[in-house]
């Protein structure tokens, strides 16, 4: 039997594993690859999703000039009509959504360049 100290929010627990018979201690799981950048990440800013909802209305094509400040896309959420703002000055590298789409918190939206 193997022992495990284990932190769950803050509290430290011990807990003991145990191997089973005929099951090989080492090498059970393959090392997972190493995480390869997203090629759109490398071109520029990726703005991302904040929560899930539906995209309402995309305001930017690839190659727009945008300012600090500009409305993106909306973005609704909960019933609510939330603004994309854009964070910087800059021009629109890609669009990654249009209107109607379902997005989930983190799904990449538009690149800036």
């Amino acid at each position: 039997m193997r022992k495990y100290k284990v932190i769950v929010d803050g509290t430290a627990y011990e807990v003991g594993v145990e191997l089973l018979s005929g099951a090989p201690e080492a090498a059970a799981a393959p090392a997972p690859a190493p995480a390869q950048p997203a090629p759109a990440a490398a071109a520029g800013e990726v703005i991302r999703s904040p929560m899930p909802g539906n995209i309402l209305s995309v305001n930017v094509q690839p190659g727009n000039a945008v300012k600090e400040g500009q409305v993106l896309m909306v973005l609704e959420a909960l019933k609510m009509e939330n603004e994309i703002i854009c964070p910087r000055d800059g021009v629109v590298g890609a669009v990654h959504v249009q209107a109607g789409a379902s997005v989930e918190t983190d799904t990449p939206l538009c690149t800036l360049q």
